[in-house]
């Protein structure tokens, strides 16, 4: 590097292939650490899994329902990850990055946990180690309690619904008087034909 030329490989390092490439691997790396920090940061949970053992297609599989339902998976790199961690209200997760993980996380608290406890019954080889929301760190069985719960999208379906349903109501008992007045002078007019 030439001194005073931050972040651009110098003449040195552009001669020697080994050097370069540690140049840009350490470019990478010191990008991954500012995304994966701005994730922690702004994600409503985060769920930490090990995965050793989920084949490639399976891997892909989980992708798509997770960015399906609004969330994204990453595997995380753990020296990386921890370092990411630093500063962030998720920092008490940092224990969980041991052996093959990857993190799933989402903007809606719910999603990310309910997408991976998902995945986890139907493969065994995704193992949930925990996670976080916010400033508090979740185990194993907080983050399935999570997935139990609805979503911020189902719970404005359902307040929607309870919204509606008063109107519905009230239009139901304005016209059942008027319905009712239709039946008794359709009952008087068949009694006068009869008659």
């Amino acid at each position: 590097m030439i001194p005073g030329d931050k972040g651009k490989p110098g003449r040195a390092a552009l001669s020697n292939p080994v050097n370069w490439r540690q140049t840009v691997e350490r470019a990478e790396k010191r990008e991954f650490v500012t995304e994966l920090n701005e994730v922690f940061k702004a994600s409503g949970s985060v769920v930490v899994a090990h995965y050793a053992g989920v084949t490639v297609a399976q891997m892909n599989d989980f992708r798509s329902k997770m960015r399906a339902a609004g969330g994204t998976v990453k595997v995380a790199k753990n020296r990386l990850a921890k370092i990411a961690l630093q500063g962030t209200e998720s920092e008490g997760m940092t224990d969980l990055f041991k052996g093959q993980t990857l993190i799933a996380y989402s903007a809606d608290p719910i999603t990310a946990p309910k997408v991976v406890v998902d995945f986890a019954k139907t493969n065994d080889k995704l193992v949930v180690l925990g996670g976080a929301m916010g400033t508090t760190t979740l185990n194993p069985e907080a983050v399935k309690s999570l997935a139990t719960l609805p979503s911020l999208d189902e719970l404005r379906a359902k307040l929607l619904g309870l919204l509606n349903a008063p109107a519905t109501r009230v239009a139901t008992v304005v016209a059942a008087p008027a319905s009712q007045l239709a039946r008794v002078f359709s009952a008087y007019a068949k009694k006068d034909e009869a008659a």
